[in-house]
């Protein structure tokens, strides 16, 4: 359950944006997470209301989720592509030999404060 360290983590980069602004509260937090990162989004978003409470400039933000696509790169036709399954070869012509580009990851996108 490796969503509850990340959740902890988001929050204190949330509250350091926060600190850094002179804001008196977040509002808003939106994430963007990949279909690779490994992270179970509703798992994610229980444990963010339950870790928000703990937090003094956070306990009243609203979490917005995006979720993001497998992008590859493919290195043999030079062809972007969303992988829509978990079959990871190029869609154009079929080579194994790719770079991901987008979908491994968590991203912090915005902060509402005030």
């Amino acid at each position: 359950m490796h969503e509850l360290s990340i959740v902890e983590s988001l929050i204190e980069l949330c509250e350091e944006n926060a600190l850094s602004n002179n804001a008196k509260n977040v509002q808003e937090i939106y994430v963007k997470i990949g279909r690779l990162s490994g992270i179970e989004v509703d798992l994610f978003r229980r444990c963010f209301e339950t870790f928000k409470e703990n937090s003094n400039l956070c306990k009243n933000a609203k979490l917005f989720i995006e979720l993001a696509p497998l992008e590859i790169l493919c290195l043999k036709c030079d062809q972007k592509s969303i992988l829509e399954e978990n079959i990871f070869k190029c869609p154009k012509c079929e080579s194994i030999e790719y770079k991901i580009t987008q979908g491994e990851d968590l991203h912090l996108m915005r902060l509402i404060m005030e």
